[in-house]
């Protein structure tokens, strides 16, 4: 494998690993503060229909995004409710939103643009472009930097660089400012959170609020940054991949840009090498692209036991009269 392959394969892992890196911060919020999600892969599939179809019909990726995040943001003011407000089975309400939304996302773009489930392909100011970084084109020729500047770190959609950057911002809000002690103290003892006079119910649904944006810039970059337009489920389990990969970060940001980016990794191999050849016996193709779920099922089985979550997580909170 030469240098220049090396860098493409890299380059595809952070493409890819971006909606996982979007979905993983945005469980990691919203389970800090006790409230367990596995609605992600039903929001960004919401997201991902909504911001492609309003960007088909009004040419504008902006307000696509938009849209997706709307689309997000009201399944995820229904697990709230469901969840927050009437107590109900945080694991119910998600796996609820999931079906909804792999059910309505096809029907309604069937009714809208009669292409079988699909929206219309997205081009020029409906899709998210590349974003050249300064000077990446003057130090291209440089040796070994200028490749890994042009081709790996430039290049990318707003989207992308948004994820990046929201891995230390998120770190910030949850170990350095008030609000991350309590989002954290709020997921491990909502009672001693409510004794000090600070409302559980109120920062519950503030980490659900900021899980849905970030599930719906997810779902808008799938349809409108990685393709170009919406297909059936086209999310493909990442979602649930995203959970995998929270519980092998152990709910840290750090970690949580690790677990996506090799997940990332084995989809970026199994999209790129098909039927290897290993001394005469060929690797199928289909257990290339099944490698990021064998991943997800084995830290699922060996990684559960170990990773903590946090301990209150799961349960409702009733205030003591």
């Amino acid at each position: 494998m030469d240098f220049a392959t090396v860098l493409q394969v890299l380059d595809s892992t952070v493409r890819l690993a971006t909606p996982l890196l979007l979905a993983c911060l945005a469980g990691l919020f919203s389970e800090r503060s006790g409230i367990f999600d596995i609605g992600l892969e039903g929001k960004m599939l919401a997201a991902a229909f909504l911001s492609a179809a309003v960007a088909a019909v009004t040419g504008s990726v902006w307000w696509g995004l938009l849209a997706g995040i709307g689309a997000s943001m009201f399944l995820s003011v229904i697990h709230g409710l469901a969840s927050i407000t009437f107590r109900g089975n945080q694991l119910i309400s998600g796996v609820a939103i999931n079906f909804l939304a792999a059910g309505l996302t096809v029907v309604i773009a069937q009714d809208w643009f009669d292409q079988g489930g699909r929206t219309p392909s997205l081009g020029g100011d409906a899709r998210f472009g590349p974003i050249t970084l300064p000077l990446a084109d003057t130090l291209r020729d440089v040796p070994v930097f200028g490749p890994i500047y042009h081709d790996l770190i430039s290049g990318h959609t707003l989207l992308v660089y948004f994820a990046l950057a929201m891995v230390p911002l998120t770190w910030w809000l949850l170990y350095r400012t008030r609000f991350g002690l309590r989002l954290r103290a709020v997921g491990e003892n909502p009672a001693a959170v409510d004794t000090a006079g600070v409302s559980v119910i109120g920062l519950r649904f503030a980490a659900v609020a900021i899980c849905g944006v970030l599930c719906g810039i997810a779902g808008a970059y799938l349809a409108t940054a990685l393709q170009a337009g919406f297909v059936k489920d086209m999310t493909a389990g990442r979602g649930y991949i995203a959970l995998a990969a929270l519980i092998f970060a152990k709910w840290r940001p750090w970690y949580a840009l690790s677990a996506t980016l090799l997940f990332g990794f084995l989809q970026a191999v199994a999209l790129r090498y098909q039927n290897i050849d290993l001394g005469g016996f060929v690797v199928p193709v289909q257990f290339m692209d099944a490698l990021p779920y064998i991943l997800t099922v084995i830290i699922l089985a060996g990684f559960v036991g170990k990773a903590i979550p946090p301990r209150a997580g799961g349960e409702p909170y009733v205030k003591e009269r």
